[in-house]
């Protein structure tokens, strides 16, 4: 099937493109949303411009949208997003990598036959444990870009995810894979990625004890 991924630059998102790939399906482009609110209810926020860089690394086109962030109103820049990527790339169905949320799972579903589109979503109802277990495996490299949530602080951020991370993280009363907003992921390098994102310079921006942003201020690609 020819697909779309609604792609964050995540760690979610990437890992159902990976599994996309390995299942054979065709990958048409990428969609990234930009959100003016940095609480959005559907849309990633936390180092979003670098999207452009990752699909660099993927070798596959990327489609910007905009949206202003506002509950529900952010769901017809999405669907707008789509058309627009559509126009421009042949595609049956749309990516995501949901694996428990209703919320956004169902509105995309809801966008997605308004517009004759399946939804794929190899991670869904996926353990998130083994999710983590299963990055760790294939190699894929990536840091904490927001956090919110007790037990997690600022010293959680610009820090590559190790096993280590992983067994605290499944010690604190949070959904561990950071699907319920505890934090935001950034992939750096996968096994997918023909280049890999290095951070040269960053800026912390913190908001309480445990909420923390990551403002990355320089990166570029390297060969790997």
């Amino acid at each position: 099937m020819k697909l779309a991924v609604l792609f964050t630059g995540g760690k979610d998102s990437t890992y159902a493109l990976y599994l996309a790939q390995k299942q054979k399906h065709h990958i048409s482009c990428l969609i990234t949303l930009k959100s003016a609110n940095p609480d959005s209810y559907m849309f990633h926020t936390p180092a979003i411009d670098l999207t452009e860089l990752q699909a660099k690394a993927l070798g596959l086109p990327i489609v910007f949208g905009t949206t202003l962030g506002q509950k529900e109103e952010e769901l017809k820049d999405l669907e707008k997003t789509i058309q627009k990527a559509q126009k421009k790339y042949s595609f049956d169905g749309l990516l995501t990598g949901a694996l428990f949320s209703e919320y956004q799972s169902g509105r995309i579903e809801k966008i997605a036959q308004k517009l004759g589109l399946k939804v794929i979503s190899p991670l869904w109802h996926k353990s998130q444990e083994k999710e983590l277990m299963e990055l760790l495996d294939l190699n894929f490299e990536f840091i904490l870009t927001a956090v919110a949530a007790e037990g997690l602080d600022y010293h959680w951020l610009n820090k590559v995810i190790t096993l280590k991370e992983v067994n605290l993280l499944k010690k604190l009363n949070v959904n561990c894979a950071g699907e319920g907003g505890e934090y935001e992921s950034l992939v750096l390098d996968c096994p997918l990625f023909k280049q890999k994102l290095v951070i040269e310079e960053t800026e912390l921006k913190i908001e309480s004890k445990n909420t923390a942003r990551l403002i990355i201020k320089k990166v570029r690609l390297v060969n790997k």
